[in-house]
């Protein structure tokens, strides 16, 4: 599955990210993660995935964790869903989710992003989150 659809259905994709990375850089027309320079590709997961990924790679993180949900149909940049290239260091609980990850070879535009929920830690680690907004507030 190659191009910029979602795949079977165009479902969501969904992509993990702390709230101070998310408002630096964000341009308010695109989001691009800092570790785009490194990967070449903004790293995704499909639902079943999000809380397995959030688990295994941001465990300790400290700040407020989001999700952003993304429309792939949306999306100006690619979309290829590969297989997992796992960090070493974090868990691998994820892997057991899905046999490929969706990756977006540039750019989020935020246009695509159709909603931002935060991902709460619960007694068994992160939870879906209870709803999803259209944007973030403004910075206090």
């Amino acid at each position: 599955m190659d191009g910029a659809g979602g795949g079977p259905s165009g479902r969501p994709i969904y992509h993990i990210v702390t709230e101070a990375e998310f408002r630096a850089q964000n341009d308010g027309r695109q989001y691009l993660p800092a570790e785009f320079a490194a990967s070449g590709f903004v790293h995704c997961a499909l639902g079943a995935s999000v809380l397995p990924v959030a688990n295994d790679y941001y465990a300790g993180v400290d700040g407020t964790l989001l999700l952003l949900r993304i429309d792939p149909t949306r999306l100006k940049s690619p979309v290829r869903y590969e297989a997992a290239a796992p960090d070493p260091t974090a868990g691998s609980s994820h892997l057991a989710t899905s046999p490929v990850f969706p990756h977006v070879y540039g750019p989020i535009d935020m246009e695509a992003i159709d909603g931002i929920g935060i991902l709460a830690r619960g007694a068994d680690g992160y939870e879906w989150p209870l709803e999803f907004v259209a944007s973030l507030p403004p910075s206090r």
